[in-house]
C-alpha cells in the first residue's frame, strides 16, 4: 500500500482481508471530501521531485506564490503522462488505491487486487456511489493543464509520478464520471464543481498542487482563484 491514506473503514476492511466550498461559505468543514484519519493527518509529504505544497497558508497567500507564466499546450499527448502504475508493487495500481483510500464504506479485495462492493461519495457534486465502475480518477489539475504551465520540460518519469501522485491526499480524488468529464482539462477560470460546497476544497487542492509541482499559473487563472478566495477566508492548503 502506498504513504496516500486509508479512509479508516477501508483500512480495517484491507487488514482483515490480508489475513483472512460556496465561495459565500469560508468553513471548509464544510466541504465533503472524504477526510483523512487522525493518525495520517498533517501536511502531506512532497512526491519525488516536487515541492511542498503551500505550508498551512490561506488560500489567497498560496495564490500568491504560484510562479506566473503563459500556457503553451504544444506537443502535448496523454500519452506523455504513464497512467495507472503499481509503483509499490503490492498488486494495486493507483487508480485502485485511490479508490481503496476515499472508499467511506467496506469494500473487500481479492487476487490481484480485484474490488467488490464498497461506497463512495464524490465530493465534487455531492452524490454517493456504490459502484467503482461508475467513478474517474480525477488528476485535480488536469495532465494538459500540467503540460500547459510547466509539465512539458519534465522527462518522463516526472511526468509519470505526477500522473500517480499518491504522495499527497488531494492530487487525485475519486469522482463521479459525469463531473469529471464535464471539467475534461478546463481550469478554475473555466470550471468549479457543481457543488457549492465542495469550491473552497477544490481551490485549495489546486493551487496545492501547483505549488507542490511548481506549476505556473496564467492571468485568467490566477484571477479566477483570487476572486474564489474572498469567498474562502478560512480555507487552508497544505
Amino acid at each position: 500500500m502506498t504513504a496516500r491514506r486509508l479512509a479508516p473503514i477501508a483500512t480495517a476492511l484491507l487488514i482483515a482481508s490480508l489475513a483472512g466550498c460556496n465561495p459565500g461559505v469560508a468553513d471548509t468543514k464544510s466541504d465533503s471530501k472524504p477526510s483523512t484519519p487522525a493518525s495520517q493527518s498533517g501536511k502531506a509529504s512532497a512526491a519525488p521531485g516536487a515541492p511542498a505544497g503551500g505550508s498551512d497558508l490561506s488560500l489567497a497567500e498560496a495564490i500568491a506564490k504560484i510562479p506566473a507564466g503563459t500556457e503553451d499546450r504544444t506537443g502535448y499527448e496523454r500519452d506523455s503522462f504513464r497512467l495507472w502504475v503499481d509503483a509499490d508493487k503490492d498488486g494495486c495500481d493507483t487508480r485502485k488505491e485511490v479508490l481503496i483510500a476515499e472508499a467511506v464504506k467496506a469494500l473487500e479485495q481479492g487476487p490481484r487486487c480485484a474490488l467488490t462492493g464498497g461506497e463512495w461519495l464524490s465530493y465534487y457534486d455531492e452524490v454517493t456511489v456504490n459502484a467503482a465502475t461508475k467513478l474517474d480518477i480525477d488528476h485535480v489539475v488536469p495532465l494538459a493543464e500540467a503540460w500547459d504551465s510547466g509539465a512539458s520540460k519534465w522527462d518522463a518519469d516526472r511526468r509519470e509520478q505526477y500522473a500517480n501522485d499518491l504522495d499527497a491526499e488531494r492530487s487525485l480524488v475519486a469522482v463521479t464520471a459525469k463531473t469529471n468529464r464535464s471539467k475534461a482539462d478546463r481550469d478554475p477560470a473555466e470550471w468549479l464543481p457543481p457543488a457549492a460546497s465542495a469550491q473552497c476544497t477544490y481551490g485549495a487542492d489546486w493551487v496545492g498542487t501547483k505549488l507542490r509541482w511548481k506549476l505556473t499559473a496564467d492571468d485568467k487563472e490566477r484571477a479566477a482563484l483570487e476572486k474564489l478566495a474572498k469567498g474562502c477566508s478560512d480555507t487552508v492548503v497544505k
